[in-house]
């Protein structure tokens, strides 16, 4: 979101209210700010007590001896499937965990009492591999209920999960079974996506000649599809968990003791490794559940429009609804398949109450037209999330009128991987909300906008987005990599998480979030790192040189838009580009495909020879270009703002 788009919408006076349904409960949530404000430590504890079962309760709350490794309820004992399963049997075991809808067509429901069987099941079968406490699993599935499954399995023998996202490619997979050591892999024969299968074990097959770390790999038939497996390796899901037990003891689990580790793209090519622990984590995404949604488990049905390949899917598919005893509601598709209304067909089918979906996707459902939502009832829908990046107000507005019937209040979030959960978001009932601002920080939790020597900023001004107290779901660190940790996190100002994203404050202290400020792009609420996509580029014998920055998109928040140089020898032409563009999906995955490639006899450097993606930046959003001084040869900026110019021609003809 450009800052003149801000600077305008500061001014405005669209204001919406807490309705008179949310308003009831506005006294008790109220005061929660104040509990948190207080004394943020005990806030968190008593959420911790409140809302987790223990096998031993914590004394401790909040362990800073060494600061940026917090700790949180460290000396506590719990199992998380038993929170978010076992507990909730004995009265509500028959309620329906999960309505799953396959992209085809094909429906399951699955009850509590039914998840707990399966997920003990192949916990006993992850055991029989040998699989234990401490172990490292890779999980690579479709949107499949069996793809929670293989979570909760893990983290009920106290196995660390690491799921890798669907969409990602063979070599992902490699680079991130690698860095964790991985001894098993769990995948499916393939996956649905817009009629089509995608090859996860065609994929995994490959990866696994550069994993040798990997002892087996569990295959699930989806698809039907032949599959190659390897014998003494590879086993199918079914055979293993055939004849297991439905009676799995959990393991009994130390509060820091890890749960998963979630691979997010950093400015090195290198994604890093977020380490989430158990009761810290459970906590965050538990309470952000409850109260950011107002959930009502007897009566709602929830829909988290996410992968859970992803984090979001991870805290608001997977464990804060299971905890919370919710019924969720898990799709395999996308969104426009087979039409465009698909996700507005099972909303009323299922009478879904809380929709949370991406911007992205609300701006493809502004761009196909109201004509799709309109062919359904969806009375049903009692609030709506926003979620992976910053929502622009024509996208808010449309969202509430035309899904939202202009009664349902929006819930426009903020948060990242690393934060495990909600940071920034309205309370419904509490919070008057603005179109296109996260509001506030939820109670609990402090946010600060700061200039460059860490000062808070005063209203009505921007600059870093800083979090300044410890939370429970924090990242506790990078994956085999401290030092990484703390420089990328905790050395831009003493004492403050650096979130990585600008932000501005308005009058009224609401805080608007305008996106990354390092090289880290945001494409339909994926973080893809610029230097991953450069890499990639570089690997072609082709190129010599490449920039990669994100551009403002309509669609999409941003676009990848990579600039080129070509090794001597080598001419340009579009069956290249094409190349190009398939090389880089094939080395990371279809999502960080470059919308464009523009070739170019050189690139714009300082006279120290750092390429100043910012200027690129500038002229893809055709911005003035400020200084140029520094510039070795300022021709070659001419040359590509004339070359970007005409790429925009083509565009738009």
């Amino acid at each position: 979101m450009a800052d003149s788009g801000i600077e305008n919408l500061l001014h405005e006076d669209r204001l919406f209210p807490p309705s008179e349904e949310f308003a009831a409960q506005a006294t008790a949530q109220a005061a929660l700010y104040d509990e948190g404000e207080a004394d943020f430590v005990a806030y968190w504890k008593r959420q911790a007590l409140e809302r987790i079962t223990w096998y031993k309760e914590p004394t401790e709350g909040l362990d800073d001896s060494n600061a940026p490794f917090y700790k949180w309820f460290a000396d506590g004992e719990l199992n998380v499937t038993f929170n978010c399963i076992d507990r909730h049997l004995e009265k509500g075991g028959d309620k329906v965990a999960f309505h799953w809808v396959g992209e085809p067509g094909d429906t399951r429901t699955i009850t509590y009492r039914e998840l707990y069987e399966d997920v003990n099941r192949l916990a006993n079968g992850l055991r029989s591999l040998g699989i234990e406490k401490g172990d490292r699993v890779a999980i690579y599935m479709g949107m499949v209920p069996e793809l929670a499954v293989a979570m909760l399995a893990c983290a009920r023998i106290g196995a660390v999960h690491s799921v890798i996202f669907g969409g990602f490619s063979a070599e992902s997979i490699i680079d991130r079974v690698e860095d964790m050591k991985s001894k098993l892999l769990i995948t499916c024969d393939g996956a649905w996506r817009r009629g089509s299968v995608v090859p996860l074990k065609e994929n995994c097959d490959i990866a696994m000649e550069s994993t040798p770390s990997v002892e087996h790999c569990v295959v699930y038939k989806r698809t039907n599809q032949a599959v190659s497996m390897t014998e003494g390796r590879d086993i199918w899901w079914h055979d293993l968990v055939a004849g297991e037990s439905s009676e799995c003891e959990p393991e009994v689990m130390g509060a820091e003791d890890l749960l998963y580790v979630l691979y997010t793209s950093g400015t090195t090519a290198k994604p890093k490794g977020i380490m989430h622990t158990t009761a810290g984590y459970l906590t965050g995404v538990a309470t952000t559940h409850a109260l950011v949604f107002d959930i009502k488990s007897e009566t709602d049905v929830y829909w988290c429009a996410a992968d859970i390949g992803w984090v979001t899917g991870h805290s608001y598919i997977v464990y804060g609804p299971l905890a919370n005893h919710t019924t969720s509601v898990i799709y395999e598709g996308t969104p426009d398949y087979p039409e465009k209304d698909r996700l507005w067909s099972i909303i009323e089918e299922y009478g879904v109450t809380i929709l949370y979906t991406a911007p992205t996707a609300i701006r493809a459902f502004m761009k196909w037209g109201v004509e799709y939502p309109e062919r359904h009832d969806l009375t049903s829908l009692r609030l709506l999330g926003s979620v992976g990046e910053p929502i622009n107000p024509e996208a808010w507005i449309w969202y509430h009128e035309n899904i939202g019937g202009t009664v349902c209040p929006i819930v426009d979030t903020w948060w990242q991987t690393e934060t495990g959960s909600i940071m920034i978001s309205p309370l419904p009932g509490v919070t008057t909300t603005k179109p296109g601002s996260a509001t506030k920080a939820i109670p609990g939790i402090t946010a600060a906008v700061v200039n460059e020597e860490g000062e808070p900023v005063d209203p009505g001004s921007g600059g870093f987005l800083t979090i300044t107290e410890p939370w429970p779901a924090m990242l506790r660190s990078i994956y085999g990599d401290d030092e990484r940790y703390v420089e990328t996190y905790w050395s831009q100002h003493a004492g403050l998480y650096w979130a990585g994203d600008g932000a501005k404050l308005d009058e009224d202290n609401y805080l608007w979030i305008l996106g990354r400020i390092d090289d880290v792009m945001n494409i339909a609420g994926h973080r893809i790192s610029t230097m991953e996509v450069e890499s990639a580029l570089v690997s072609h014998a082709a190129v010599a040189e490449a920039a990669v920055v994100g551009a403002t998109d309509d669609l999409t928040g941003q676009a990848i838009v990579s600039f080129v140089t070509l090794r001597s020898g080598v001419d340009e032409s579009d069956e290249l580009n094409d190349e190009l563009r398939k090389h880089v999906a094939t080395k990371i995955g279809p999502i960080a495909r470059p919308k464009s490639i523009i070739f170019t006899p050189d690139l714009p450097k300082t006279r120290s020879g750092k390429i100043m993606r910012r200027l690129l930046r500038d002229i893809c959003d055709n911005r003035s270009l400020g200084d140029i001084t520094t510039l070795a040869d300022a021709d070659v900026v001419a040359t590509i703002t004339a070359q970007q110019a005409e790429a925009r021609r083509s565009d738009e003809e």
